[in-house]
């Protein structure tokens, strides 16, 4: 069902909606990125879609959405952080932080929801933009890679 949903989206929105999924995905958009990316490989695997195009607006969207939540964590500080303190995933991402220290920024990418948080964590603590960008797009561009390369290979076993 939701591969259907995200080809009607590719179909009425183009690259465009690999793009929002990503971006919005933290945001409140019901989608895993994880079928999204299968989904993705395997419609460019296919022919339908230009793998290299579809690629590069899933990583853009990530990266994306992973700027804007260490952005909201640096500029919202503490009072952001008093919110979400009660959330059950920000204690597994405290947890992560304090076992891994910067390298739970890594870690986090494949661990679902927690990709999301741990910017916004990183960002609350004050984590440097300059290691958070090389420890958070690096990740990203594995986690995206490692996902696409599946979905190219295996998605149609998969899906």
């Amino acid at each position: 069902m939701i591969n259907t949903i995200i080809i009607h989206l590719v179909e009425n929105y183009g690259y465009m909606a690999f793009f929002l999924a990503f971006t919005l995905g933290p945001f409140g958009v019901p989608v895993p990125n994880e079928v999204t990316i299968i989904t993705g490989a395997v419609l460019s695997s296919t022919g339908m879609l230009n793998p290299y195009w579809t690629y590069g607006c899933m990583l853009l969207g990530l990266i994306t959405a992973i700027t804007i939540s260490y952005v909201l964590g640096t500029c919202s500080g503490q009072r952001l952080y008093a919110h979400l303190q009660k959330k059950p995933y920000l204690a597994r991402v405290q947890k992560l932080f304090e076992r891994f220290g910067n390298k739970a920024v890594c870690i986090g990418f494949f661990i679902p929801v927690v990709r999301y948080v741990l910017p916004l964590f990183a960002g609350f603590h004050g984590m440097r933009y300059r290691m958070f960008a090389v420890l958070a797009y690096s990740s990203a561009l594995l986690w995206t890679g490692l996902f696409f390369i599946i979905g190219h290979y295996f998605g149609t076993v998969l899906w």
